[in-house]
């Protein structure tokens, strides 16, 4: 990995957000996937325009991507792309969506962006630098007890009936008006920038992920599956991150914990 890397996987977020933004609070077309998962234009486009970037200047490398599946599967250097995670709240108009983009080497992600197109803001997380929102350090809050957390999750219609007994495990810990729905990756720029605390998602695919540990960690936070292990290609899509790392056991716990 090479600063020609985090400059190309920044290169990428542009063309994603120009292809984005004409379609925003603008009519276009939509459809339902067979995981019966929304897919809009927007999507396609963004998608097409990273890969085609990818394909001309990095064609050695491979590519993961939500909507058009992957490309040179067996090369170490593989791009992740979801061209708007949040595709439900881009489609109601709500700015809270995100391109994610990582660079992942042999299953671990090296560089990771949340990119917003519309509010133009971009947090970059690269392994082993501090993570950078709009170019300057972004630092996650310190919080002493879980009930003082602010706790995120897309939705908890999302989770099966299992991992919802486990999620609310974990929201009784916290106080109820802390608890905010909604948001998907924004959610973990948010972590990473100190105003949320802990987000707690099932269900992920890698591409919903790869981009978001080097962004949390790279702030001072922790991204780990429910077990507490590191994320990587083969994790099962049970992701919580945490802003403190001394809340890490706390935030364990309560999610084991399900009555």
């Amino acid at each position: 990995m090479t600063p020609k890397d985090i400059e190309f996987a920044q290169k990428l977020a542009e063309a994603a957000g120009e292809a984005i933004r004409p379609f925003f609070r603008a009519r276009f077309d939509q459809e339902t996937k067979g995981d019966s998962t929304p897919v809009t234009e927007a999507d396609r486009a963004a998608e097409a325009a990273m890969r085609a970037i990818i394909e001309a200047e990095r064609p050695d490398d491979g590519i993961i991507g939500e909507e058009y599946g992957p490309r040179n599967e067996g090369a170490s250097r593989q791009w992740v792309l979801d061209p708007i995670d949040g595709t439900t709240s881009f489609i109601a108009g709500r700015p809270i969506f995100g391109t994610l983009i990582a660079l992942m080497q042999d299953g671990f992600p090296l560089i990771g962006i949340i990119d917003q197109p519309i509010a133009r803001e971009r947090w970059v997380g690269v392994v082993g630098r501090p993570t950078l929102f709009k170019g300057q350090p972004a630092k996650s809050a310190r919080c002493r007890e879980l009930k003082d957390a602010v706790l995120a999750t897309t939705t908890p219609h999302q989770f099966d009936e299992h991992d919802a007994e486990h999620f609310m495990g974990l929201a009784s810990k916290v106080a109820p008006r802390k608890i905010i729905y909604g948001g998907d990756c924004y959610n973990y720029g948010l972590v990473a920038s100190g105003h949320v605390d802990v987000v707690c998602e099932a269900g992920l695919q890698l591409h919903d992920f790869a981009a978001l540990a080097p962004i949390v960690d790279g702030a001072g936070g922790m991204m780990c599956d429910w077990n507490g292990e590191p994320l990587h290609a083969e994790s099962d899509g049970h992701v919580l991150a945490i802003g403190d790392q001394a809340r890490v056991d706390d935030v364990l716990e309560a999610i084991a914990c399900h009555h």
